[in-house]
């Protein structure tokens, strides 16, 4: 079984987070239904509800899925993000993470698949919130190479109607892409 490493996503994503500032909370982002601080809002409850399915404990409140509400955001949710982030990427250090069943957002998956999808939304996330605020965006070639692997079986025309409105439309890759362009285009994004 493989593990994988979120300490660089989630790092990269908490630096922004940190960076955001109460002027930028109303900015729009590439995530059609949130501003920055819905995003951010989202990004604090993934992290809750990713490190709850790490450790196969309920997390009240994640079943209705990943909603962002700026207006949740509390004096400290700098910090608290933060906190959880590094709380995310701990708990799939644990080879037990990965076992058995556990369930996300009120979804129930295998441990394997749900740190997938916990790494493909803090990277996909993370260069959401780079994109609104300005800042460049880089994360490391096995984070993309492991949200690749999720997100191509997840972007063929017969996994269409299970996709959601989550992602968006797969978007042509252009010629050339790099794996990031690539992956940003696969989960809608325009890079």
């Amino acid at each position: 079984m493989t593990t994988l490493d979120l300490g660089p996503a989630t790092s990269t994503l908490a630096d922004l987070v940190a960076s955001v500032t109460d002027e930028q909370l109303a900015l729009r982002t590439p995530c059609p239904e949130y501003s920055v601080g819905d995003l951010v809002d989202h990004v604090g409850g993934l992290a809750v509800a990713f490190t709850g399915a790490a450790r196969k404990q309920p997390v009240p409140g994640s079943e209705q899925g990943g909603s962002g509400d700026a207006s949740r955001l509390e004096p400290g949710w700098r910090d608290r993000i933060a906190a959880d982030l590094k709380e995310l990427a701990e708990s799939w250090r644990e080879p037990a993470a990965y076992d058995g069943m556990t369930a996300a957002g009120g979804v129930d998956l295998p441990g394997d698949v749900a740190a997938a999808v916990a790494l493909n939304e803090v990277v996909v996330h993370g260069w959401d919130l780079a994109t609104a605020l300005g800042r460049p965006y880089d994360a490391t070639d096995a984070d993309v190479e492991a949200c690749l692997s999720f997100a191509r079986p997840f972007s063929t025309p017969e996994a269409a109607a299970g996709r959601g409105p989550a992602f968006g439309p797969v978007l042509p890759v252009p010629a050339g892409a790099t794996p990031l362009v690539e992956l940003l285009a696969l989960l809608g994004r325009r890079a």
